[in-house]
Parts: structure tokens; C-alpha cells; sequence
């Protein structure tokens, strides 16, 4: 049982003024600016909504982080931090004499609360000591004619009430305000309501998305004219973009247009590094036309539930945009079917930068991992590799292991179970499994010393678990 430190006398004086709220208000004008925070800090734990709004009205700093106190929307608390902002913004006082220059919504950490209300002795001399910690950080918010709002926004099926004020609030104020939005997610969201809601932000402080609505292709071409002018964009994640369901566009050529326009503005994504593409329909040529449009290497590229074919892999092996590409993933892309020099060759080209290597349910078999060996064991900068539920020999699996002699950076492991494990019907047989996955791992520690290893069958269709071997043998329920 952990036993809490008794509050400072600074604490005990702060939660006493708070006690009386008319006179918490009225003394801020003579409060030295090192205790807002603390007082800030208490009147936010006992959502003293008054002493909120006042306190914002004469904020002494620059900026305010309001959304690391904030963990989860408070509708309550929200109103009354935007409604000091109105009245600081409606004081009849110069621009340059209003403090407040950044108000973060964004349940990230921050430091701001830490440095100015740990210190515990109540000594003046924090107050120096925290402002030059923080004063390094301040000076990029310059005095700005517009205050800047900075929030994230995660938008599933509907806006809640927190969003909806929000943006109605900063919409009826956009000549005061800047609202920013650093990552956004749309989730099954109609195209006519994230129009507006883009309406009311700069696009270009967006720099992550994700777009998870089942769109068809004719939908998505709407959402195009605002992709391009994200210029600040560095992640983008397209999840269930499929062809048109409702056959809203009449011919095949109505629908490559739709895409060749879509594909057409990563052109002008001049700060893309992260891509990640699951489940959706690109055909070889327009896949082509995506990573020749890319004008930055990525460090990222994820594309899964996908079908890829052999143009596909050409293209992603030719790409230069990909040439620095730190991790790559491309769970559940069906490769049985593909030759594998494609793939090969990219494996090849990104060996002195590659981290991350998924290749998770691909469908790959003896020859095509064999083909691949020699490129991999040139990526020595690996650090997690994942050949989960693949179909290899206990040979082809050997020799998998020898091939990562010179893999020293790599810190975890996934492998398949070999196909030994498994009777003719698919079922896991126990006996093999127990004696061939050490023997694998005795192979490994004869190469070189591992750190984090697993060898795991396919996932029981009874109880959706594995059968794992690693640091200690770990059945499904079915086999326990």
C-alpha cells in the first residue's frame, strides 16, 4: 500500500483560496505568475469551471496545454476554457499585451505541467529556474494576430457534442482563430460531413490521417481537392477504399479517372513518410502512377489485405521513393502466386536501412523463401522479423536461420511452426511440434545468441490461440 506525501504548504494555501471562488477570481490580478499553473492544476482536478474561465482570461504564458489535464473530453470544462478565450480576445487591450498565444486540446505529454508545478518547497527561485527550462520551448509561438487552437480529432460515424462546440465555435471565430489539427481519423463518416468539418481548419496542419470509411472509388475522388493541399502530411493510412458498390459511375473508364485523379495529388505530398494502405483496390497501373508520384523517400510503407501482382512488385521494387525504407510490411498480401525476384530485388535495395520486415499470412512456400535468403541476410539493420503463419519446411526453416548469421541487431523473432507439425488435415500434431521446435532453437543458438524468439502454428479455428515455442513452451486452450 502506497502512502501519499501530505500537500505543501503552497498546495494548502492554493486549495484554500479555491474555497472561495469569488475571491480566487478577484486576486488574480495580483497572483505572481509562477503559481497559475498549481492553481490552474487544482481548479482543473475540482472542474472550479469560474476560476477556469477567469484564469484563461489572464493567462501569463503563451501556452497552455490544456488537453494533457484533459485525458477525456469534458464538455463542462471545455466551454469554460473557450469562453476565457472569448473574453480575452474581446478585452479592449493591444495584441502584443495578450499572453496567449497557443491553446492545445491534444492528449499528448507535456512537460509545461511538470516544470511548473513539481517543485514542492514553494522556493522563488523555481520560478527561474522553471522559466529557463521552458523558455527555449516558448519562443516558437511568436506573437500571433490569430490564436492558435491545436487539437486531434478522431471522428467515428458521428461528431460527439465535444467536437460539434468546437467547431462551431471556432467556425463563428475564424477571424480570431486558427484551428489545427495535427492527426485526424475518419472512421464511417459521410464525405458531405468531413467537408465541413475540413472547412473549418487549416489543411495544411494536418500531419497524420487516417481515412477508415469503406468509401467506394467515386466517393474518395471528393476528398482529393483537400489531400493536396495537406502539404504538411507525413502519415497517411487508406483503410477499405473498394470499387463502387452502387454502380454510381457508369463505366470502367469513369473509374480510372476517379483514381488517376485520387493517385495524382501524392505528388504534391512533399512530407510523406509513413504510407499504409490496408485493404484497399488499386489496380497495377494506377499502384505504378502512386509510388512514381512520390517525391520523398518513405520510412514507412505498410500495404496488407491486399491483392498484389506481379506488376505490383515490380513497381515497389523499382520505386526510388522506397530505397530507405525502415520498416515494411505486407501482412496478409497473398505471395504464393508471385515470383519472387521482385521482391528480391527490394528486399536488396533497402538492406542498409530496413528495421522492420511483416511478412505475417503471406502464403509464401519453400521456394519462394529460399529465393529470398540471400537479400535478407544482406539486412543488417533488422530488428523485428515476422514469418508467422507461412508454410515452410523444417529444412527451408534451417536454412532461414543460418542465412541471419550476421543479424545481430535483431531483438525479436517470429517463425512458423514447420510443416512437420501438421497432419494431413491441418491439425497440429503435438508430438512434433514439442520435438521440432527446440531443435530450431538449437540451430539458432549454434549461429548466434538470440534475444527474443518464437516459432508458433496457425491459430486454432477453436479457440483463436497459437501453440508458441519460445522461452517457455505455451499451448492453445484446445491443447492445454
Amino acid at each position: 500500500m502506497s502512502v501519499q506525501d501530505p500537500p505543501t504548504l503552497l498546495q494548502l494555501s492554493v486549495q484554500r483560496l479555491l474555497r472561495d471562488e469569488a475571491l480566487a477570481i478577484s486576486s488574480l490580478q495580483y497572483l505572481p505568475r509562477a503559481l497559475f499553473p498549481l492553481l490552474f492544476k487544482e481548479a482543473f482536478n475540482h472542474r472550479q469551471t469560474n476560476v477556469l474561465r477567469a484564469m484563461v482570461a489572464v493567462w501569463p504564458f503563451p501556452f497552455l496545454p490544456l488537453g494533457t489535464l484533459m485525458k477525456t473530453p469534458h464538455l463542462e470544462i471545455l466551454q469554460a476554457v473557450l469562453d476565457g478565450v472569448d473574453m480575452l480576445w474581446t478585452q479592449r487591450v493591444l495584441p502584443r499585451r495578450r499572453k496567449l498565444q497557443v491553446l492545445d486540446l491534444r492528449n499528448v505529454y507535456h512537460d509545461f505541467w511538470d516544470v511548473w508545478v513539481g517543485p514542492e518547497d514553494g522556493d522563488h527561485s523555481a520560478e527561474t529556474v522553471c522559466e529557463k527550462q521552458i523558455a527555449k520551448r516558448l519562443h516558437q509561438y511568436a506573437l500571433r494576430r490569430r490564436l492558435k487552437v491545436v487539437t486531434d480529432l478522431c471522428l467515428r460515424f458521428h461528431l460527439n457534442e465535444h467536437q460539434a462546440y468546437l467547431l462551431q465555435w471556432a467556425q463563428q471565430r475564424r477571424s480570431s482563430i486558427r484551428l489545427c489539427c495535427v492527426k485526424m481519423q475518419i472512421w464511417a463518416l459521410p464525405v458531405y460531413t468531413v467537408r465541413k468539418v475540413l472547412m473549418v481548419f487549416q489543411p495544411d496542419s494536418i500531419q497524420e490521417l487516417e481515412l477508415n470509411t469503406g468509401w467506394s472509388l467515386s466517393t474518395l475522388v471528393h476528398f482529393a481537392s483537400y489531400l493536396d493541399q495537406m502539404r504538411n502530411l507525413q502519415k497517411l493510412l487508406l483503410t477499405r477504399i473498394h470499387k463502387n458498390t452502387f454502380k454510381v459511375l457508369n463505366t470502367s473508364s469513369d473509374i480510372q479517372k476517379c483514381i488517376t485523379k485520387f493517385v495524382s495529388q501524392f505528388s504534391k505530398l512533399n512530407s510523406l513518410q509513413h504510407l499504409s494502405m490496408n485493404g484497399i483496390y488499386f489496380s497495377s497501373e494506377h499502384m505504378k502512377q502512386l509510388f512514381r508520384y512520390l517525391k520523398t523517400p518513405l520510412e514507412t510503407l505498410s500495404i496488407t489485405m491486399c491483392k498484389l501482382s506481379h506488376l505490383d512488385l515490380n513497381s515497389l521494387s523499382q520505386s526510388q521513393s522506397l530505397h530507405q525504407l525502415k520498416q515494411l510490411n505486407l501482412r496478409l498480401v497473398k505471395l504464393i502466386d508471385l515470383r519472387p525476384v521482385p521482391f528480391h530485388d527490394l528486399l536488396r535495395s533497402v538492406a542498409g536501412t530496413l528495421q522492420t520486415l511483416e511478412l505475417e499470412g503471406c502464403w509464401m512456400v519453400d521456394s519462394q523463401l529460399t529465393a529470398l535468403l540471400p537479400a535478407l541476410s544482406q539486412c543488417s539493420q533488422l530488428t523485428r522479423v515476422n514469418f508467422y503463419d507461412n508454410d515452410i519446411s523444417m529444412a527451408v526453416l534451417k536454412d532461414l536461420l543460418y542465412h541471419t548469421a550476421s543479424l545481430s541487431q535483431l531483438t525479436q523473432e517470429l517463425y512458423p511452426a514447420p510443416l512437420e507439425c501438421y497432419d494431413d488435415t491441418g491439425d497440429v500434431l503435438m508430438g512434433r511440434f514439442v520435438q521440432l521446435c527446440p531443435e530450431l532453437m538449437e540451430t539458432l543458438i549454434t549461429v548466434r545468441q538470440p534475444k527474443n524468439v518464437s516459432f508458433a502454428t496457425y491459430i486454432c479455428h477453436e479457440c483463436c490461440q497459437r501453440c508458441v515455442y519460445g522461452l517457455e513452451t505455451k499451448l492453445c486452450r484446445c491443447r492445454q
